[in-house]
């Protein structure tokens, strides 16, 4: 595995593993995360995997060395990596989203639409026909950073952030797509809403995505919507 490791502060330290998002870092980092966590070194506080990197937090003072903790965590790492397998990964998870754009659920559906010289209902389609990934969950818990959306539908973020964005509702920010979980400010450019619910705090797995799962989003129409959301009240 091709990497780098280079300190962040005194306690921490990050692994870079590809200079470009895709897939092929997704399951370098996938890789590593599994061996993290089948290996735990006694010094690891905990990681943090993202696009292209893994941020590895540690006790300075579990090494038997202090003064040099950054050198001992450094070699430790790379002794694990080391050890990770080119694996074939699990056969990913693919969970349909169902969205309802526009109106009070996506105001920024105009914009998108107007920016890209598409109709609402051309940027509709091509958002729920995208071959979509999870790459990494962030930002807010449960928040999924999702790639895989045509370029055809990108959108820069607004310039003013909105101080308070409903939860559950999906937005387009560059050639991402993403769902807001909780609610919470942001940027992204709205253009709909899910009734299904990321997540969920008092769960074992509060997230319901996780990085690596493929997603489908599906329109469905306000009465749908509300159907949904009473079921699950």
């Amino acid at each position: 595995m091709d990497y780098t490791i280079t300190p962040l502060g005194d306690q921490a330290l990050v692994v870079n593993v590809s200079d470009h998002i895709n897939e092929d870092a997704q399951k370098k980092i996938l890789n590593l995360t599994q061996a993290l966590e089948e290996q735990k070194p006694e010094w690891m506080i905990e990681y943090i995997p993202a696009f292209t990197t893994i941020t590895i937090f540690y006790n300075p003072f579990s090494f038997r060395n202090s003064y040099f903790p950054y050198e001992q965590a450094k070699a430790s790492v790379a002794e694990i990596i080391a050890t990770v397998k080119e694996t074939e990964m699990e056969e990913p998870r693919t969970i349909e989203i169902p969205v309802c754009y526009g109106g009070d659920y996506g105001p920024d559906l105009e914009f998108v639409a107007e920016h890209n010289g598409l109709t609402q209902e051309e940027v509709i389609d091509i958002h729920q026909s995208g071959d979509y990934i999870v790459y990494m969950i962030g930002f807010a818990p449960g928040f999924p950073f999702i790639g895989g959306m045509s370029e055809k539908i990108a959108a820069p973020r607004r310039e003013s952030p909105r101080l308070k964005i409903p939860a559950l509702t999906v937005g387009i920010a560059g050639n991402q797509t993403g769902v807001y979980p909780i609610e919470t400010p942001g940027g992204w450019q709205l253009i709909g809403r899910t009734p299904v619910k990321l997540f969920t705090p008092e769960a074992e797995t509060p997230s319901l995505l996780k990085a690596g799962d493929r997603i489908r989003f599906k329109q469905i129409d306000s009465d749908q919507y509300k159907s949904w959301e009473d079921r699950f009240q």
